[in-house]
C-alpha cells in the first residue's frame, strides 16, 4: 500500500516560515520523483514543487520566487517543504504527490498565514 501523510502545517504570520514533511511508506521512496502541490478553496490545485529522487529541485512553481525549498531525506522515506517569508496568499491545504509507481496523494496538511 502507497501511502502519504502530510505534517507540520498551521498558523503563520505574515512574513513567517514553516516546514512541511511528508512521511511516505508502501514503495522504494528513493526512486521516485515527488511532488508538492497546493489547493486553496475555490481554486484549482497548484503546482508547488518538483524533486528528483537524488535529491535535486527540479522546479518550482512561479509564485515561489525563491520562497521555498522542496528537499528529501532517501533514509527517512521523507520529503519536506520549507516555506519562508510566507504570504497571506500562500494560504491553502499541502499535498504531496507521487507519480509511480502508482498515483498518489497524502490528505494534506493546511497552512494558514494570518495577523
Amino acid at each position: 500500500q502507497v501511502q502519504l501523510v502530510e505534517s507540520g502545517g498551521g498558523l503563520v504570520q505574515p512574513g513567517g516560515s514553516l516546514r512541511l514533511s511528508c512521511a511516505a511508506s508502501g514503495f522504494t521512496f528513493s526512486s521516485f520523483s515527488m511532488h508538492w502541490y497546493r489547493q486553496a478553496p475555490g481554486k484549482e490545485r497548484e503546482f508547488v514543487a518538483l524533486i528528483a529522487p537524488s535529491g535535486d529541485p527540479v522546479s518550482y512553481g512561479d509564485f515561489v520566487k525563491g520562497r521555498f525549498t522542496i528537499s528529501r531525506d532517501n533514509e527517512k522515506n521523507t520529503l519536506y517543504l520549507q516555506m519562508n517569508s510566507l504570504k497571506s496568499e500562500d494560504k491553502a491545504v499541502y499535498y504531496c504527490f507521487a507519480v509511480r509507481p502508482v498515483s498518489a496523494w497524502g490528505k494534506g496538511t493546511q497552512v494558514t498565514v494570518s495577523s
